[in-house]
């Protein structure tokens, strides 16, 4: 009799054990039905006019709308720039002709996502509409080039179209030439895009924004010599977003 059960208590924990401890390593995600109300992120982001780097905080007024706050540095170049060499010296460096200044954009921007299609529960991508809107402060940096002076001697002086051209032009100049002269432009800029969240985790930001932005300033922002200032600029731009979502 004793056999019996003994047997008979060993093909039960057999086939139940295996289930029991299965049982145990189940992990139920419950974020998945909590509202994350806050949301960090930064990144990079690329436009038809150059880069810049971006830092953005988020808070859901609902399940459907979020309230951005986003600040971007942005680098803005002409489209209209060639960088070229001067072929008749040796170990010359290379410029862009005819450009005044190197400008750059501050952006402080504030608007509004509205969810336009909610992730799966299983994975996916989920679509939302960005429009917003803010300040913009322009700065124009000028342009310092090495210029030759009687065939022998390389000075370096601020760019000047009326008496510098390709034959008397070895190169670009330090980076760091002309800080103290920058020029500010304060203007306004608005924006529209679409945000592709990928993310696997709800509490991690991971997006692509691809969309359109235009920078309007009073006073126009001079980066070619031989072109008219601009009183606008008008880009596209794809940007990649990381950071996290948080109570």
């Amino acid at each position: 009799m004793k056999l019996i059960i003994f047997i008979f208590s060993t093909l039960l924990f057999s086939l139940t054990g295996p289930l029991i401890f299965a049982q145990s390593e189940i992990v139920i995600d419950t974020s998945k039905n909590i509202i994350l109300l806050k949301e960090t992120s930064a990144g990079i982001l690329l436009h038809t006019q150059g880069w810049g780097l971006r830092f953005r905080k988020g808070y859901n007024k609902s399940e459907f709308k979020k309230r951005m706050i986003i600040a971007e540095f942005i680098e803005m170049q002409s489209p209209r720039q060639i960088r070229i060499i001067n072929p008749y010296y040796t170990n010359a460096k290379s410029y862009v002709y005819g450009k005044l200044n190197s400008v750059y954009f501050l952006r402080a921007t504030y608007g509004m996502e509205r969810m336009l299609n909610r992730k799966p529960y299983w994975g996916g991508v989920e679509l939302r509409f960005a429009y917003m809107g803010g300040v913009s402060l322009g700065f124009a940096k000028p342009i310092y080039l090495y210029i030759i002076q009687d065939q022998f001697t390389v000075v370096e002086q601020k760019y000047d179209p009326k008496k510098h051209y390709i034959d008397n032009i070895y190169g670009r100049a330090s980076f760091t030439k002309g800080f103290d002269e920058i020029g500010f432009y304060p203007g306004l800029h608005a924006k529209l895009g679409l945000e592709f969240d990928y993310g696997v985790y709800r509490t991690k930001v991971k997006s692509l924004e691809a969309g359109a932005i235009i920078d309007l300033f009073p006073r126009p922002i001079p980066i070619m010599a031989f072109n008219d200032p601009d009183y606008y600029f008008l880009t596209f731009y794809i940007a990649f977003n990381f950071g996290k979502r948080y109570n």
